[in-house]
């Protein structure tokens, strides 16, 4: 069988993923990768066959305002993945029907693998490594009456923009298609049906495999005193201010800190390092979590399920909008609490404080560990795939 992944630059997508291709590859299956240079090393260990879509791409080229406006804007958001769409056309369209694939599977924001597929009427997969997303699922997702009027007020730019798509021959009715996931598309989430809001509204069609971790490759040592683990993610994470408010908060406590701050962030500009804090531009995530007792996270989908996998409850500072849909779902399931004021050390230390003495919320996110352990993984979607095509 001959695979094609579209995924979009960002790791959160890209690493559930991996597990999926080696185990597609031990199963005698050919898979190809449509991604970015940034990807290569990762995609390419996997064993699959790397091909760049950069020069296609004009997010490649954002500014770093404008990758803060992905998660905010709407409208800027599907204009984007229009104009990737059209400018993979007729370069991927061509290249598709010389490499005549099996099955397409694609990030479900690289909707460009999905119009392509139905383009050449090449069986299709979506891979969703968020929360599958519904009008019930929303009301997890945006809580916030304000948010649901910026998206309602939106909707007319954006279907006018869509004619672009309809004019090179794409059926695409509304924003729906693209943010939306429908029950008739066969889709990959890499959740549990206990984590994702309102699972049982969504058709045989979706397959819950839980969160697809990678092995650990680095042994950290615990410490006696309980570990705190900070981490803004790979995007917004330039936050000086926050940074040294932990650094208050915490230098006092009996408390073994360890800070990822990301490349943006210059160690001389947050001042003196307290002597429990470890800080660094990137740590293996998967590691550290092995020792973490609590996580303050920006509660990206991938960082809060590797914490959830391993049953640590969290501290919630989200930074976008579907980060905030996340936070408000562990909320629910009683596994973490949200930082209500970052600007204050005072608060920082007691939020902290309260999650790692707190039962109630480690007793919650053990539950989703064993929500998670109980699903099939990469073995799972393979069989999914595999039926897939059989079935076609």
């Amino acid at each position: 069988m001959k695979v094609v992944f579209f995924c979009i630059p960002a790791h959160g997508h890209t690493n559930p993923t991996l597990g999926v291709v080696k185990e597609l590859i031990k199963n005698n299956h050919e898979v190809y990768y449509y991604s970015y240079e940034i990807m290569r090393e990762k995609i390419e260990s996997s064993g699959a066959h790397f091909i760049p879509c950069d020069k296609y791409d004009s997010q490649t080229k954002l500014t770093n305002e404008d990758k803060e406006k992905i998660a905010k804007d709407l409208v800027f958001s599907t204009n984007l993945i229009i104009d990737m769409t059209l400018s993979l056309d007729d370069a991927i369209l061509e290249e598709m029907k010389k490499l005549k694939p099996d099955v397409i599977v694609a990030d479900s924001m690289a909707f460009w693998g999905k119009l392509i597929a139905q383009k050449l009427n090449i069986p299709f997969i979506s891979s969703t490594t968020t929360f599958a997303f519904n009008k019930y699922s929303a009301r997890v997702m945006s809580k916030e009456k304000m948010g649901l009027f910026k998206l309602l007020k939106s909707i007319p730019k954006i279907n006018k923009s869509l004619n672009r798509l309809r004019e090179k021959g794409y059926d695409v009715k509304s924003v729906l298609d693209i943010i939306g996931n429908d029950n008739n598309t066969s889709t990959i989430v890499y959740t549990s049906k206990y984590f994702q809001p309102y699972s049982e509204t969504f058709s045989d069609n979706y397959v819950f495999v839980g969160p697809i971790l990678r092995e650990v490759t680095e042994s950290i040592e615990k410490t006696s005193n309980p570990t705190v683990y900070i981490s803004l993610g790979t995007v917004n994470n330039n936050n000086k201010d926050f940074y040294k408010n932990c650094f208050n908060a915490l230098k006092d406590e009996n408390l073994n800190v360890i800070m990822s701050v990301g490349n943006d962030i210059n160690f001389e500009s947050l001042g003196k390092i307290p002597n429990n804090f470890t800080v660094k531009k990137h740590v293996d995530q998967i590691s550290v979590l092995q020792i973490t007792d609590v996580f303050i996270t920006h509660c990206g989908m991938n960082s809060v399920s590797e914490a959830l996998y391993n049953g640590i409850p969290l501290v919630l500072f989200p930074q976008t909008a579907e980060q905030k849909g996340v936070a408000n779902r562990v909320v629910e399931l009683n596994a973490g609490i949200f930082l209500e004021n970052v600007d204050s050390p005072e608060k920082i230390k007691n939020t902290v404080m309260n999650v790692l003495k707190n039962q109630i919320l480690k007793e919650g996110a053990n539950k989703i560990k064993d929500s998670f352990i109980k699903c099939g993984g990469e073995k799972e979607v393979v069989n999914f795939i595999e039926n897939k095509i059989n079935y076609n």
